[in-house]
């Protein structure tokens, strides 16, 4: 059974720059999510130039890449990239606890968006599922339009200030 984000049209964006971050850590997974993020925000009319890439070793690394890419002011919005597998010991519950914390904490205390893009699954099987419109969706062209309409969230909101 497949999923999908909420499928309402996604808004026109001008001057709007995207940041990717992806963990190298299951480098099949996670590139297929940024390829298919790029594709995505390519066809929404966002151009190459705006669209940028940073790859970190792996996944407790994103929420340092995100806040750093926040600092510089030069995005509108973060998505972060990764992929943790479920193994034999605890490490998957600390890892997935740190970035999920680590990220969430980014959005409440931060003006710029960071998308969620990190898979938490019990095998690499699950993963596959999750790309390339796999039976559970395409997460990664689900992150991008997640940052194209928060973007326009973002921007609806600070006109009215």
């Amino acid at each position: 059974m497949s999923q999908s984000a909420p499928t309402s049209a996604l808004p026109k964006l001008q001057n709007a720059r995207i940041a990717i971050v992806r963990a190298e850590w299951n480098d099949d997974i996670t590139s297929a999510l940024t390829r298919s993020a790029v594709d995505t925000l390519k066809a929404a009319g966002i151009p190459d130039d705006d669209i940028r890439i940073f790859d970190v070793p792996g996944a407790v690394e994103l929420t340092f890449a995100a806040s750093m890419i926040i600092e510089s002011e030069a995005f509108d919005a973060v998505i972060v990239f990764g992929c943790v597998i479920r193994g034999g010991t605890p490490h998957f519950d600390y890892v997935c606890q740190s970035v999920t914390q680590g990220i969430t904490q980014l959005n409440a205390d931060c003006e710029t968006p960071v998308i969620f893009g990190v898979l938490t699954v019990d095998n690499h099987q699950d993963a596959l599922d999750r790309v390339n419109n796999g039976p559970m969706g395409d997460k990664g062209r689900e992150a991008a339009q997640t940052a194209i309409k928060m973007i326009d969230f973002t921007r609806k909101v600070r006109e009215m200030y």
